[in-house]
């Protein structure tokens, strides 16, 4: 295993491996200045300074603009010059002039800044870097690769922001080397969405990420989204993500598989969708595409918190479906793939049949912020819950304007405009309980004991209403035990009583799911017998 540093924003601190790349002049030498934003939230009482990315051009304050708001669907309100300053002359963060931030407000300031990074320096390290340990005998300084002539294949596991990372990387091209090599054989990347991550731009950010509540107005997800090339019906452009290593014949075999999470906050969607929601006919040759469905952004579950209290800012208790077993299994088949030429299976997502459709979030009663819609919950089919509320918000992507040198990597508007049209996404559509009915069904969700969600709401301690997504987290909504207590609380799901029987007839039902998806290769032996194990210890029925 080996890890190399590309990320200009991660800290240096628990031994992480960071990057050090120059700072961007003209090619006179005097500094490049450009205007730069900053959302802000903090879900705490105490913090009293914000960062900034990039250092402030000038300390007149006349020259930048900070506003606040408490939900979403707010207007913002500006901050006089005299409610906020600079924390000292060298311009690197801010603070309110009455004490800390509110808890969990949405504060944008905008400002010029100045001395970007060459972020996109990024790309070449971690080309340059495998390059080297699949080819190189010594370095340039004459110290020898500890890997010379022992790498066959190169596998690549990323989670999240690394994997939007990835998705860039291969649009860019940086999959083939210096030399016309192809560099990484395999990806699997876990939760990275139909988004990039926006490092090539001046004053790149790339520790930001969209949800259904923050970061909208980022670079972090323009087209293509697809492999394929197709035409942006509003640009007219003809781009795909696979366009340069096609043409190079250095594409890795990649298989992009997603939380349902990405799908409501991050418009997974458009990965296996054209410019207009329409679906592709079939999976490009090198690529899978899968949904592990009713699942959050997660690496291993979320712990079963609280709600609205420390660790967890959402309405309810978070989703705590493990997809580890699903993401090993792929592994394999990824492996297998590269390795023995064995293909994997066919992508599982949503499709038209199956899919719920982002709509306009405009009643003409409210403010309409940047990037998000709704899905009706009649169209998704999600039941009414006692004490669940239901808004359907949703992330989408508008066609954003960024300024006229945008492609040359140049934002003159940041934050940019967000009046133009939106590429149409989808969800998947859920069965009576809540759950997702398409993708792969983990045995928690398809022998379940409660609804688990993609989608979460912000408690109301934490900014919460029902347009305030909790972000990258789900929910996990327990089933009543017995149908008596279900017919009380007035909950339409069934009750593991009704569902199951007794304690043999729930282990019955995670056997015969875990066994299904390994026919399938989606799950491997050994967790399978994992998934039966627990069921046999647990006490969800007597």
């Amino acid at each position: 295993l080996a890890w190399n540093g590309w990320d200009i924003s991660a800290p240096a601190g628990n031994n992480n491996l960071t990057i050090t790349v120059p700072v961007a002049t003209h090619r006179d030498g005097s500094t490049i200045t450009g205007p730069s934003y900053e959302y802000i939230v903090f879900d705490n009482a105490t913090t009293a300074t914000s960062t900034l990315a990039y250092p402030a051009a000038t300390l007149d304050k006349s020259q930048a603009r900070l506003t606040v708001k408490s939900h979403l669907r707010e207007p913002a309100t500006d901050i006089a010059a005299s409610g906020w300053d600079y924390t000292s002359d060298a311009g690197t963060a801010i603070k309110l002039t009455s004490g800390p931030f509110l808890q969990s407000a949405i504060y944008e300031f905008t400002y010029i800044a100045k001395n970007p990074l060459v972020a996109g320096l990024g790309f070449a390290a971690t080309r340059d870097f495998i390059s080297f340990l699949r080819h190189a005998r010594a370095d340039d300084l004459g110290n020898p690769n500890p890997l010379a002539h022992n790498v066959k294949h190169t596998l690549t596991f990323s989670i999240s922001q690394p994997a939007r990372y990835l998705n860039d990387y291969e649009t860019l091209g940086f999959n083939e080397d210096e030399r016309g090599r192809r560099v990484i054989d395999g990806i699997l990347n876990w939760i990275g969405g139909g988004s990039g991550i926006g490092m090539h731009v001046r004053f790149a950010q790339p520790g930001r990420t969209e949800r259904n509540r923050q970061n909208h107005r980022y670079p972090e997800a323009n087209f293509p989204f697809t492999y394929e090339r197709f035409k942006d019906p509003y640009s007219h452009d003809k781009a795909g993500r696979g366009e340069r290593c096609e043409k190079s014949d250095t594409c890795a075999k990649s298989l992009q598989v997603n939380s349902a999470n990405e799908y409501w906050v991050k418009a997974g969607s458009l990965l296996h969708t054209d410019a207009l929601g329409r679906d592709l006919e079939d999976d490009p040759d090198h690529v899978r595409f899968y949904l592990l469905s009713s699942v959050e952004h997660t690496v291993s579950g979320a712990n079963s918190t609280p709600a609205g209290g420390p660790g967890n800012s959402c309405q309810q208790v978070r989703n705590t479906t493990d997809p580890s077993p699903g993401l090993r299994a792929l592994f394999v088949a990824l492996d297998e793939w590269v390795s023995e030429k064995r293909k994997p299976p066919r992508s599982q997502v949503p499709t038209r049949p199956t899919a719920a459709y982002s709509m306009r979030l405009d009643d003409g009663t409210m403010f309409v912020p940047a990037g998000v819609g709704f899905v009706p919950q009649a169209a998704l089919g999600f039941p009414n819950i006692p004490g669940v509320t239901y808004s359907g918000v949703i992330t989408r992507r508008y066609k954003f304007d960024f300024g006229p040198r945008y492609d040359d990597g140049i934002m003159d508007v940041n934050p940019p405009d967000f009046s133009g049209p939106v590429y149409p996404s989808f969800v998947s559509k859920v069965d009576a309980d809540g759950n997702d009915i398409a993708g792969i069904r983990l045995p928690a969700v398809s022998a379940p004991i409660a609804t688990t969600t993609g989608w979460a709401l912000r408690a109301l301690n934490f900014g919460g209403g029902p347009w305030d997504g909790c972000e990258a987290s789900g929910q996990w909504i327990a089933f009543k035990k017995t149908q008596a207590e279900r017919l009380a609380a007035g909950d339409p799901r069934l009750s593991l009583e009704e569902r199951y029987g007794n304690h043999q007839g729930y282990v019955n039902a995670v056997a015969a799911a875990a066994r299904a998806l390994e026919a399938r290769r989606f799950l491997l032996p050994a967790d399978v017998q994992r998934y039966i194990d627990a069921a046999q210890a647990s006490t969800v029925l007597p």
